[in-house]
């Protein structure tokens, strides 16, 4: 494996408005996922060290397209739709969801989803969907409970094992957890040590 891997090298491939105009099937991508609100961009941004290469928004659910990032050799980051929070027509929702659901089902060259969610707010009903069609696809699954900093280090903890056992009580104990703050870059090393093992561990066995 090829331990390697530099997340700051990371560059904006293209955007995509739907599953047929996505870059060529082929390789290995890590999809990041959540609530517009959820701190997806900064997540992304924390992780690479660009503060612009995933675009921030004041106005959460503005990003409606599928942002391919590049890390080389064959390997991608993937920034979806946020979904949940943005106002905008009930068709356009749906056609965001269509297209969530085609990616994550049929996206040969996908590893894994990272699903984002406010750690004062977690497994909402859209959070619940995204983990089902993952599972739906033997998909792994980890999850980053953000904005850990703004709760103290007992009630974030608290929150971690209350989401531990509410997956484990759905059948979903292959989803990992963990806290994750972007101001204070506190999770890094395990997120980091995640898209490292799914990302080159997968792309490995393929070769």
């Amino acid at each position: 494996m090829n331990e390697t891997l530099k997340f700051s090298q990371a560059s904006f491939l293209q955007s995509a408005p739907s599953l047929r105009e996505c870059p060529p099937d082929s390789g290995a991508e890590v999809a990041f996922a959540g609530r517009s609100n959820a701190g997806k961009s900064s997540a992304i941004n924390t992780l690479t060290g660009q503060t612009k290469l995933a675009r921030t928004s004041k106005t959460p659910g503005r990003t409606q397209l599928i942002n391919f990032f590049t890390l080389g050799d064959d390997l991608r980051l993937v920034d979806l739709p946020g979904y949940g929070f943005a106002k905008v027509p009930i068709a356009m929702k749906e056609e965001w969801n269509r297209n969530l659901a085609g990616y994550l089902q049929d996206r040969l060259s996908l590893r894994a989803l990272v699903l984002l969610m406010d750690i004062r707010h977690p497994l909402q009903e859209y959070d619940l969907q995204m983990i089902h069609w993952a599972m739906a696809s033997q998909l792994p699954v980890h999850i980053l409970l953000t904005k850990a900093d703004k709760l103290k280090r007992g009630p974030a903890g608290n929150t971690l094992l209350k989401v531990r056992r509410q997956l484990a009580g759905m059948g979903a104990g292959q989803v990992t957890v963990q806290t994750f703050s972007s101001l204070k870059r506190t999770g890094l090393d395990t997120l980091e040590a995640f898209l490292r093992h799914s990302l080159l561990a997968t792309a490995d066995s393929d070769a």
